[in-house]
């Protein structure tokens, strides 16, 4: 076997690879648009991690009455939800998680759904919130949009795509060349040196550690992106199926317009299209709210279905869902964070079970999906999974604020700093491959890819030519 010398080794290292210096280029660019927001997610991200400690903590007092005595049917709870706002009707029933919790009750209120809490023994109303004005929701809606709606979701889904980019050069510029045997600066930050070098061993030690979490994290997070999850959603046609239970959100959609269908196997009805985005709430998966007129609650029905659906066992939160047309099976759903745990259970009005969709009755790329939101969401494997997700949401800040104050340490008073371009413009084989499977498999990435190309063309038209003369 000929082992290639030295020149003829450099050589082929060259037609692969890019310029060291064109990579901290793209690196300190990819850094400039990313990091502010990397913070940001990281901040929100770690409060929506502990959601379920901070929904116990906010409505620990609706779980601790001094109730006495037999509470209220379910209908009796519900028509006081009702009256307590006027103009609504029925969405969800919740079941109340212990003899002394308060029932909640979402009902819809024009374009909102309100959540209504009820002492099931005085039928008292205790508190009713919007749930788009909910503690959780709003920082779900901060961490997923911005606050800004399906705008918001486009750019933090561009925002990951270049956190992508952020993480392959980074990677590339930790690797340790020359430094065979090495380990401080490579394998842990050498915190006893000073100034520059231990920011850089901080940032980029702790970003090589942490880059197949944050990987993964992305990934997990691109299908509830506006671009990216409808493309999803465009495959999943294409390949003849469309999930009929979407299991999370794709862009902004309001809490009321996301109350699913039965998830049955026929297609859900035209009427309820604008609905089945609440099953992709996370904490609120309900069934839609149909624009056809709403049929009349079956009193009797609700009752029977609750003593059922507190037979059954399910993942707390469990809702009861009232069915689009009279006589049609009420759902009984399980809406717990922890994706593979999720039943629906369908009841008859006479409170007798006739089918059941579990977590491992859907396809492949459901179920994926389903242990990629989970663990997203810090809900997979208990409270291991929320502590890190913790280190990796606080591992990413320290690398953010090490980035920044190197880059306020070494940037010229008056200029941002960004490094000089590379001459020649070499890439290399393996980078080009790369860079177009990224922007076919990140379109949006893709697309501010050819835009940077076109405008580098047309900023320097002759730089071609002067270059070979």
């Amino acid at each position: 076997m000929n082992i290639p010398h030295n020149g003829a080794r450099h050589r082929i290292m060259r037609a692969l690879w890019p310029d060291y210096r064109m990579v901290w280029r793209w690196h300190f660019l990819a850094g400039l648009l990313c990091l502010p927001f990397v913070a940001f997610l990281s901040l929100t991200g770690g409060i929506y991690l502990f959601k379920p400690q901070v929904d116990d903590l906010i409505d620990w007092r609706y779980e601790h009455l001094a109730t006495g005595g037999n509470n209220a049917p379910p209908s009796q709870v519900v028509a006081a939800a009702l009256s307590a706002v006027p103009g609504s009707h029925l969405l969800a029933y919740e079941l109340p998680r212990t003899a002394h919790s308060a029932t909640r009750v979402i009902v819809s209120h024009g374009a909102d759904a309100v959540r209504v809490y009820v002492d099931p023994h005085s039928l008292k109303i205790l508190k009713h919130v919007s749930e788009e004005h909910r503690f959780e929701r709003i920082i779900f809606n901060l961490h997923g949009q911005l606050l800004l709606g399906n705008v918001g979701s486009v750019i933090v889904e561009m925002v990951a795509s270049w956190t992508i980019v952020l993480i392959v050069t980074g990677l590339y510029l930790w690797w340790p060349r020359g430094r065979k045997g090495q380990t401080g600066g490579v394998v842990y930050p050498r915190l006893n040196a000073r100034g520059r070098t231990r920011l850089r061993d901080l940032h980029a030690v702790t970003g090589a550690w942490l880059s197949l979490f944050v990987i993964l994290f992305l990934a997990s997070g691109l299908p509830w992106s506006f671009v990216w999850g409808h493309a999803l959603q465009s495959v999943e046609k294409t390949i003849g199926r469309i999930t009929t239970i979407q299991d999370w959100e794709i862009g902004h959609v309001r809490v009321r317009d996301t109350i699913a269908g039965t998830p049955a196997t026929p297609p859900v009805p035209d009427t309820m299209t604008g609905m089945k985005g609440m099953s992709s709430m996370p904490g609120m998966d309900m069934p839609p709210v149909a624009t056809a007129p709403v049929p009349p609650l079956d009193e009797a029905a609700l009752d029977r279905v609750a003593l059922t659906g507190a037979t059954l066992g399910l993942r707390y939160p469990v809702l009861l869902t009232p069915p689009p047309q009279a006589g049609q099976p009420w759902q009984v759903r399980s809406d717990t964070q922890d994706r593979p745990w999720r039943m629906t259970v369908r009841v008859t009005p006479d409170g007798q079970v006739v089918g059941r969709d579990t977590f491992a009755d859907k396809p492949i790329v459901d179920r994926v999906i389903g242990y990629g939101v989970a663990a997203h969401e810090g809900q997979l494997f208990g409270i291991a999974n929320q502590i890190i997700n913790l280190v990796v949401a606080l591992g990413l800040l320290a690398m953010s604020i090490a980035a920044f104050v190197m880059w306020s340490r070494r940037r010229p008073p008056g200029h941002i700093g960004i490094p000089p371009s590379v001459r020649d413009g070499h890439m290399g084989g393996a980078t080009i491959t790369c860079i177009v499977v990224m922007g076919i498999v990140l379109p949006e990435l893709g697309a501010a890819l050819m835009v940077i190309v076109l405008l580098c063309a047309l900023t320097n038209p002759g730089r071609n030519s002067a270059d070979k003369s």
